[in-house]
Parts: structure tokens; sequence; C-alpha cells
């Protein structure tokens, strides 16, 4: 068979490759198929029954997330069939989620996919229901927290901690209602294998997993700036969230569009406070002949560096010196400073932070 093959999407006719699902050539020929539980980084799961879709000589509707393609398939995405799935399917996640008062699930700082599903189709109204689903109240760590009435078990977030970060801190526990997203022996997280990276926030699709530090929505006003994270000298891209002239929050760029393809670590994500802290150092300081620091330029604080340090090789020798530059920087930086410390100074008295 070849690697390339036709197949037909809503009667149009598609490229496909082996190995590809349903959902992968949709999205790639700018067909919308609806999902909550898939994420690009996952192995496919067909959990939340939103991207059903009907296929030409199947009885029932597939999960297209799940469904591989074959040469010749005739998919249909939208349908009278299927219109009344999806209505039916959003009646009963909205029957057991915490709804505002207009009866649309609420939204958190992390957003909410299934009310914007149920906006565009109308959910079927259907008694609430009360499952008995735990969540960790009690749980101390400073960054991530659980709701358990918008989850709806999707789990993205324990394939996440299991096939991307795998340290398996968060699973699936408890049987039937009351199913919910734990640890062992519902412990907090701190006491887990949680890395704290804060990636089951960024992939959970309801906001059942948010951001302490930002529970709630940012104003209408916010706005997204991308920029790199100075943390180490990776280069992961971080989306920062300005809301009233102040970094709110932190999130990782969408998946695919970064060399971190939406994975951040718990620096990167949680750690902004230094942005606006205010023992923090805007401009460079030099020490004054009365023995306190004043405020310079980059140039005077350049020159007064280069002067101290070439005044103790000429006294004392080039050894004397030593450089350490430090993981934040990038190579190309790391590199200028050893070129730095052996060609201009004359010394191998030179090392890297991240090698102790």
């Amino acid at each position: 068979m070849s690697d390339t093959f036709k197949i037909r999407i809503n009667g149009k006719p598609c490229e496909a490759r082996t190995g590809e699902t349903v959902v992968d050539v949709a999205r790639r020929e700018g067909v919308d198929i609806p999902t909550l539980c898939h994420d690009t980084r996952l192995e496919p799961a067909g959990a939340c029954r939103v991207c059903l879709v009907e296929v030409e000589g199947q009885r029932r509707m597939q999960p297209g997330c799940a469904w591989h393609v074959q040469p010749d398939m005739v998919v249909t995405t939208e349908s009278e069939r299927i219109e009344r799935h999806r209505s039916v399917l959003y009646g009963m996640y909205l029957a057991d989620h915490k709804l505002d008062d207009g009866g649309l699930p609420v939204v958190t700082g992390n957003g909410n996919d299934l009310r914007r599903l149920a906006e565009q189709t109308p959910p079927l109204v259907l008694e609430p229901v009360d499952a008995p689903r735990r969540g960790r109240p009690m749980d101390a760590n400073p960054y991530i927290a659980f709701d358990p009435e918008l989850c709806i078990l999707c789990a993205r977030c324990t394939r996440y901690c299991d096939e991307v970060e795998a340290v398996n801190a968060i699973t699936l526990a408890w049987r039937g209602s009351e199913t919910t997203i734990s640890t062992a022996g519902e412990r907090g997280l701190l006491d887990t294998t949680c890395e704290l990276c804060g990636g089951c926030i960024d992939t959970c699709p309801t906001g059942a997993l948010i951001e302490k530090k930002s529970p709630l929505p940012l104003s209408a006003a916010a706005e997204t700036v991308r920029s790199t994270c100075n943390f180490c000298g990776v280069g992961c891209q971080v989306d920062l969230h300005v809301d009233d002239g102040r970094v709110a929050k932190v999130s990782s760029p969408p998946v695919g569009e970064t060399l971190n393809d939406g994975n951040l670590c718990v620096k990167g994500r949680f750690a902004y406070d230094f942005v606006h802290h205010e023992d923090r150092l805007t401009v460079p300081l030099i020490r004054g002949e009365d023995g306190e620091l004043h405020e310079a330029t980059w140039d005077e604080a350049i020159r007064r560096t280069a002067e101290g340090l070439l005044g103790v090789k000429q006294r004392h020798g080039a050894d004397a010196l030593g450089f350490v530059s430090s993981s934040r920087c990038t190579g190309e930086e790391n590199y200028l400073m050893q070129k730095l410390s052996r060609a201009a100074f004359g010394t191998n008295n030179v090392h890297q932070c991240a090698a102790t």
C-alpha cells in the first residue's frame, strides 16, 4: 500500500498518509471536528466521544481521533445524526458539571472548551446528577488546584503525566460515579512524584485543573506577549498574559508552534513573581567612593568591570581571574564567555554553573 492515498471527507477529496487518523487529515484540510480528550502529544484515547464521525461501511459512528484512515475511505463529519449525538452528549456532560447562572459551564482561569462546544451545539437539557467525586482541598502544593465539579474524566491530565512527563503522579481512581483524578493514597502533590510542571493544567480542556496563582479569568483588556523563558538556555517560548501592565499569568504557546511543543517546567510556568518584585535590579549599579551603590549606564558598568579585571591581571597575573557563566545563557553566550576568558584575558579558569 502506498504511503499516501485519497479519502473523502464531507464529499471533498483529501490526501492522507498511512498511520494518520481522521482528525489528523480533517484538521490539515481545515475541517473542524470537535474534541475534548484529544492532544496531539498523546496517544489517542477516544474517551470523550465528542469526535464521533460517520464512516461509510461502519454501522456505528467512530471516534475520529483514534480511527485510522484507509484508502478510499468516505467520512462524514456533519450530519443530523452527528448533531443529535453531540447535543445528547453535551447534555450528559452538563448534567454533571458546574454551571453558571445561564446554564453553561463555568469558565476558570484555564478556560472551558466544553462551554465553547455547548454554545455551538445546544445541549439536550437533562436533570442534574450529583456524582460524589472527591477533590483534594487540603493539597498544600502552591501551584495546582483540582475542582472535581469541572472534571469530565477525559484523562488528558493523567495521560500527559504518564506519556510526556513520565512521572505518573496522578491517576484515575475509584469506580463508577466516584471516579476522579487522584494520587496514590490521595496524597498531596508535594508528597508524590509530581514535578509541578503544570502540564496537567495546560492540557485540561475544562479548567478542572487550574493555577492557584491565577484561578480566575483575566480581564478582557489582557494581552498575550510571546517571550523566551530566562531560567535556562534551552530557549523555551512562553506566553506572558499581561493585565493592567503586570504579568498575571504565564502559559505555554499552543502545541506544535515552538520548540518546547506546549511544555514548560515548574520554573518556566510558575516562577514569574520576580518580574515585578521590588528587589529586582533594573539598572546597573556601581559602588562609588562613598562605598554606596549608585545607578549607572551600561557603558559605565562595562568600562568599570573591564578596568577592574585588567587591574587584577596586571597586579597578580591572568590566573588570578576566574569566569563563571550561567545555564540561563544560550550556548552562543556561554561560548563568548569562555572566549573572553581565554582570548581576552589569557586564563583557562572558566566554568559553567550547569556543570556543577
